[in-house]
């Protein structure tokens, strides 16, 4: 059975930095991508960055793209996201999520929901201002 878990979230002041890690178990678990969504109160669950397990592409949501680094470690299958210049509005729970369908993809096909067919529980993030 492969499960996610994150952790890492917490509180924070605006400005500040945070950072979220995933693990992965489970010996059937072979992702092609790792990323992270996240989910503000009202609002749809949106994609934040993912990472290719096999080679050196990343990808990210334009408004972190300066202020967050997705990092992957295979031999340990986990990931990281570090978080800087965090702001109120990224305020949100971070779900950590694998996708085993597709080696070659583009960003649009990453941020559908539908394409990532492993997720974790989700970690709070609170960024005060």
């Amino acid at each position: 059975q492969v499960r996610l878990i994150e952790s890492g979230g917490g509180l924070v002041q605006a400005g500040g930095s945070l950072t979220l890690s995933c693990a992965a178990s489970g010996r059937t678990f072979n992702p092609y991508h790792m990323g992270w969504f996240r989910q503000a109160p009202g609002k749809e669950r949106e994609f934040v960055a993912a990472i290719a397990w096999y080679t050196e592409n990343s990808y990210y949501l334009d408004s972190v793209k300066d202020r967050f680094t997705i990092s992957r470690d295979n031999a340990k299958k986990t990931i990281s996201l570090q978080m800087n210049s965090l702001r109120p509005e990224d305020t949100a729970v971070y779900y950590c999520a694998g996708a085993t369908k597709r080696y070659y993809v583009n960003t649009s096909y990453l941020r559908t929901e539908a394409n990532w067919n492993y997720w974790g529980q989700g970690t709070q993030v609170t960024v005060s201002s």
